[in-house]
């Protein structure tokens, strides 16, 4: 009989974890998607507003000051996490979409909206796709972490330097590149955020979710900008 019930513990206990995991992931995923919402619904408005247009024309100085404080959320998550509130790290970062809606306005300028929505049904055809991997393949996805890190190092440090020698081929090869270090990063952190699941308590939940939402947010809105330079059509 200690057979039997051990056996059926330890399945009710797999069972409780799963339901879980589970349910983190769902709230992960749902904060994505209504970050990525505000952020779309963000810059479409500005796009859509002479004003704003105008602002950020006349004052260039601007998009540093976004830039900035797009950071300082970044790493006052990141940094703060376990001593800030679940609903404190939730506005933060709704407040980080928002900022990153003012920011992106421009490919509503720049493109078609034909070819920003294909794109967009791309991304997240790939991204869906990645994050499935991610989720549910026994392939430990650690070590390609570390390498995908030190690639997005690499191409971070590319992409400055493109930004002042402007080479057209340099840039097609640094979106190339962006397009295949966001994909695998969209597994790895899939893949991560599911293993913090599985180990945090029932209390943490709230923040792990948000620091999932924002890891796999990141993860998309970069892979929709790097694929944009590949389908995107420029407006007639």
């Amino acid at each position: 009989m200690d057979n039997y019930s051990n056996y059926y513990s330890q399945g009710g206990n797999e069972q409780a974890l799963d339901t879980r995991v589970s349910a983190v992931m769902k709230r992960v995923y749902v904060k994505m998607f209504l970050g990525l919402l505000v952020t779309a619904l963000v810059s479409f408005w500005s796009a859509s507003t002479p004003g704003v247009i105008q602002f950020f024309m006349a004052n260039r100085w601007s998009m540093w000051v976004l830039i900035i404080a797009e950071f300082a959320i970044l790493f006052g998550i990141s940094g703060a996490l376990k001593h800030i509130s679940s609903s404190m790290a939730t506005m933060m970062f709704y407040l980080f979409a928002i900022i990153n809606g003012l920011m992106l306005f421009q490919i509503f300028l720049v493109y078609s909206p034909a070819s920003i929505a294909k794109t967009f049904f791309i991304t997240a055809g790939t991204f869906g796709a990645m994050s499935v991997y991610g989720y549910f393949t026994t392939n430990d996805l650690t070590k390609w972490g570390s390498i995908l890190f030190m690639a997005l190092i690499g191409l971070i440090i590319c992409s400055l330097v493109n930004i002042f020698w402007n080479n057209g081929t340099l840039g097609w090869i640094i979106s190339g590149a962006g397009v295949l270090i966001f994909v695998g990063l969209t597994a790895w952190d899939t893949q991560k955020i599911k293993q913090m699941a599985m180990m945090a308590p029932n209390e943490a939940a709230g923040r792990l979710a948000t620091i999932g939402a924002l890891s796999l947010y990141l993860d998309f809105i970069n892979l929709f900008l790097y694929l944009l330079r590949f389908f995107g059509n420029n407006r007639d």
